[in-house]
């Protein structure tokens, strides 16, 4: 994929997208199936779940100068009881719609258009008929995408579904957010919203897309204004209880007074999401890979160096604003909540 994709309408496109990747009456998410597509060339396992999962290994450890990632590991430690550990298996789903195009994506662009070619519509209850069938079953179900959060009935769906196999104390539920849009308040009522936060051993991640509104649109395709949205959005998830943290990604077209821009970024988690924010944030190196290899250009080549950076910056930011000990702390107990 050579040419450059137009600005994404975000709010249209997810409108469309949504009618294409949910059945409301019969409680159905339109999910992938990774078996002859792009991302199964990158899996360390094979598919599972008849194809319509993978195991994913979440690690501890990244290259310096990036921080270590606990990310969902040390919440699921803490939820089911576990000790200290460096690397946790996920069951992953994806559902099969996503409103950006973000240029690093593991993702075939396929498996996020709502191709039928590629995906089936599958309940909770049939997704977890397929990981109870499976002879080795992760601790953690990953809800991921594409973009969950265009169908926030799916967690809620999940949620309840653990709960009536009696598997809440044995399953950790984690969901991915790439903060594109306010689906989980306009589609689900608010005691929905409540059952879903209370749900024992849940939790979600929202990504940050760039360090600023240019290095946000080129890594999405979105407009510029929405890199602002992402802050709003998470307060909103913040405030509502969560139990939620953050990924960031820092790739860009310049590293021009980086400094100035992580300040202002960091100023915007402090600032617009929670003082402590910035703790439960983890910048993630991009990488590539092979669907990711047909779309990069030079630009794209260039921006894996700006993150290098970024990161230097980043850094910094927060050996200024917070203690050794607070940034040495386990991320969990970094409470946003009173």
């Amino acid at each position: 994929m050579n040419e450059a994709l137009p600005i994404i309408d975000t709010a249209k496109f997810s409108e469309h997208l949504r009618v294409r990747g949910i059945r409301t009456e019969q409680q159905q998410i339109l999910i992938t199936n990774f078996k002859g597509s792009q991302q199964e060339q990158d899996l360390s396992a094979p598919t599972n779940c008849a194809g319509y999962g993978r195991i994913h290994h979440f690690r501890r450890p990244q290259p310096h100068p990036w921080p270590s990632n606990p990310l969902p590991i040390d919440p699921a430690a803490r939820a089911l009881g576990l000790p200290q550990l460096d690397e946790i298996q996920a069951q992953v789903f994806q559902n099969a719609i996503c409103s950006w195009r973000c240029w690093y994506c593991f993702v075939d662009f396929d498996l996020l258009s709502a191709n039928p070619a590629h995906a089936q519509f599958m309940s909770a209850d049939d997704l977890l008929d397929l990981y109870v069938a499976e002879r080795t079953r992760p601790v953690v179900i990953d809800l991921s995408g594409g973009q969950p959060d265009l169908v926030p009935e799916w967690s809620l769906w999940m949620s309840d579904a653990i709960a009536r196999r009696g598997l809440t104390t044995s399953v950790y539920l984690w969901t991915d957010d790439n903060l594109s849009n306010d689906y989980l308040w306009r589609f689900l009522k608010s005691e929905e919203i409540e059952r879903l936060r209370r749900s024992a051993n849940y939790g979600r991640v929202g990504c940050f897309k760039g360090f600023d509104e240019k290095s946000f649109s080129f890594n999405t395709k979105a407009a510029p204004a929405l890199f602002y949205e992402q802050f709003g959005l998470m307060n909103r998830l913040v405030t509502a209880g969560f139990d939620v943290y953050g990924y960031a990604t820092f790739t860009g077209t310049s590293d021009n007074e980086m400094h100035i821009l992580m300040s202002r970024f960091v100023d915007s988690l402090q600032e617009q999401v929670h003082p402590l924010f910035p703790l439960r944030t983890i910048p993630l190196r991009i990488g590539a890979f092979t669907p990711t290899k047909g779309r990069m250009r030079e630009e794209h080549v260039k921006a894996m160096a700006v993150q290098e950076t970024a990161m230097y910056a980043w850094n910094a930011e927060l050996e200024k604003r917070f203690s050794p000990e607070q940034r040495a702390a386990n991320i969990t107990l970094h409470r946003l909540s009173q």
